[in-house]
Formats: structure tokens, C-alpha cells, sequence
């Protein structure tokens, strides 16, 4: 085992703060990351702090991680040293079920190993995550982060990005669908740009015109603020796809009405309890309501690849690593246009 600098939380009211953990010895197949970024998502600080009753204390955040390859093991074929390499919310599988077969590890019958908070399939040790200077995965669940790409913009696409990314491709999105992304923040962002860079119509919907503004000038071709209750009802049956990216608990009701014949409106935000809303307004044209968590291995590679060819990355704020705690704060405010990334050299 090798002792690693890292920050971490011990108790829900703890805070994230600096503490050392082992990181295992390389096996055949693994690849040791020398961390450069870690993204900051929200999943961090609910884990942190135990909000959703399921969080295994020491607990160290980070499922958006870049870095390079230190070394890797006897087995390994598709790295070497120095190779720039991204690990995202998975790090393990069965590797045998019907969904790793399709590509789709993050929905193993098994379970997925999550890349915090989970337990290695081997040994049983608990996975730490990316907010530490470095990480040991298996070299199926190692991504190659393209040439031109940036490395911190490039944090946030391991989870903010191919969780808006996975269902824009399983939904078909593309030339001729008309797309209505709700919500502008961390995965917001995102999606209008996935969105627009696949080909579709894409429009804004938002309760705040000035967010509408940021989004125009991320790529979208219209702006539909959902307060305005004359523009949502002229807005009536006009898209093909909606993609819901709001965090919290919301009513989806206001936009069914948005969705067109088969339409489909699917959630990638919400983790809880939805409100109720009324079936016929499912039935009076076959709409659906979905949800989609991250994609898989390959479909996440596919999109860091499509990054690299049109020049798409988050837009992030850099911090030392001594500001998570405050970057927490802001999160909570919605301070931050649209993702914070850490700086592990400051660790």
C-alpha cells in the first residue's frame, strides 16, 4: 500500500479537510494516475456529508478526475507513462452481465464500484476518490483524454458531461429534433452544448433571463423563460426532447405541456421524490417521462473524443484545494459559472 496526500470528510459535519489514505499496490491490469484535476460536483458534497444516509466514513469526493499515467501494471496494453488519462463515476463491474456487455458498466446488475464510497471487488477495501494526488483503476475503466483538450475544462465531462451527453445519444438527438434544456447550471451548461453540437434546435428554458443570455452565448438558438406563462403556453407541443437538469425538487407538470407527440422529457438532475403530476397528460400523445444517470466506458470515450474534435469543454472556475470547503458554500448559492475544478498541484 502507498500512503497518498488527500482531502476528506470523518463525520457529516466535518467538513473536508487533509488526512492521508493507501492507495493499493498496482495489480496486472491497473493504471496509477498522478491526479493534475479533480471537477467538483454536487454529488461530493451531499456524500460529504451523509445526505443521502449511505456515505462510509473517512470519505474522500471526486469522480471527475484527469491526470497522467505514473506506471502501470505487467497486463496493461492500451497506456503507458506519461499518457494524458481521465477516470470518471466507475471504476469497476462485474464485467460479465448483460449490460457491461452493451457498454453500459454503470448500470451492472451487479452494481457498479463507484469511484468514492464503494468497495473494491477484490480485496474489499473502500475506493477513495480524486481529491488526492493520486488513484490506482483498472485499466477497462481508464479513459484517454484526446490531445487539445484541455485538462481542467476537461474535468467536469466525467460526470456533468456525460450525464447530459448519454441521453441527448440515447434519445437519437440530432439534426431536426427540437431540444428544450431546463436549467442552467453545472449539467445545464452542458447540455445546451452537446445539444447544439449534435445538431439540434436547442432552447433554453429558464425562470431567469439573464441566465437565458448565458446560455445564447453557450450556443442556443431560443430562450424560454418558464415564468412567462403567455410564452410557455405559445411554447405548447414544440419539442421533441427535454432535458431536466435541475438539482431539486421540482414540478414537472409545467413542462408536459411543452412536449409534442412522443416527446420524451428526461430527468438527469433530481434525485428524490418527484411531485405528482396528472398521467393524461402523458396519454394525450404518447410522452414519456424518463430519467438516465452516466453513460458507460465507451460512450463516455466517445464523448471526450467529440470534445476534442469541436472544441467543447466545461466552463469552470480553477481552486486550490484549500477552498473546497467555500466552493461547497458557493455551490449551495449557485455561485459559480458553471463548475468548479481542483487544482491538485495545490494539495
Amino acid at each position: 500500500m502507498t500512503a497518498t496526500p488527500a482531502y476528506g470528510a470523518t463525520a457529516p459535519d466535518s467538513g473536508v479537510n487533509p488526512l492521508t489514505i493507501e492507495r493499493r499496490e498496482l495489480r496486472g491490469e491497473d493504471v496509477a494516475i498522478d491526479i493534475a484535476f479533480c471537477g467538483v460536483c454536487h454529488s461530493d458534497l451531499h456524500a460529504a456529508r451523509n445526505d443521502w444516509g449511505r456515505t462510509n466514513y473517512p470519505f474522500v469526493p471526486g469522480h471527475e478526475i484527469v491526470g497522467t499515467v505514473s506506471a502501470v501494471g505487467s497486463g496493461v496494453t492500451r497506456f503507458k507513462v506519461g499518457d494524458r488519462v481521465a477516470v470518471g463515476t466507475t471504476i469497476d463491474s462485474c464485467r460479465k452481465c448483460d449490460a457491461c456487455a452493451d457498454g453500459e458498466e454503470n448500470y451492472c446488475r451487479e452494481g457498479s464500484t463507484g469511484t468514492y464510497n464503494g468497495k473494491d471487488r477484490i480485496d474489499g477495501s473502500p475506493t477513495f476518490g480524486g481529491y488526492s494526488k493520486a488513484i490506482v483503476v483498472a485499466e477497462p475503466f481508464v479513459l484517454r483524454v484526446p490531445d487539445g483538450l484541455d485538462m481542467a475544462a476537461a474535468a467536469p465531462l466525467l460526470c456533468a458531461g456525460i450525464t447530459t451527453y448519454s441521453p441527448l445519444k440515447n434519445w437519437n438527438v440530432g439534426p431536426g429534433t427540437r431540444v428544450g434544456v431546463i436549467g442552467l447550471g453545472g449539467l445545464g451548461h452542458m447540455g445546451v452544448k452537446f445539444a447544439k453540437a449534435l445538431g439540434a434546435e436547442v432552447t433554453m428554458i429558464t425562470t431567469s433571463p439573464e441566465k437565458g443570455a448565458g446560455a445564447v452565448r453557450l450556443g442556443a438558438d431560443h430562450v424560454l423563460v418558464s415564468t412567462d406563462k403567455a410564452a410557455m403556453r405559445a411554447a405548447s407541443r414544440s419539442f421533441d426532447f427535454l432535458l431536466d437538469t435541475v438539482p431539486v425538487k421540482h414540478d414537472v407538470t409545467p413542462y408536459l405541456f411543452l412536449l409534442d407527440r412522443k416527446g420524451t422529457l428526461c430527468i438527469v438532475g433530481m434525485i428524490e421524490l418527484m411531485e405528482p403530476f396528472h398521467s393524461g397528460l402523458l396519454l394525450q400523445g404518447q410522452k414519456a417521462v424518463s430519467g438516465s444517470g452516466v453513460g458507460g466506458i465507451a460512450q463516455t470515450q466517445e464523448m471526450l473524443d467529440l470534445c476534442a474534435a469541436k472544441g467543447i469543454g466545461a466552463e469552470i472556475e480553477v481552486i486550490p484545494m484549500d477552498q473546497i470547503n467555500h466552493a461547497f458554500e458557493r455551490m449551495e448559492q449557485a455561485d459559480v459559472r458553471y463548475r468548479f475544478v481542483i487544482d491538485m498541484e495545490t494539495l
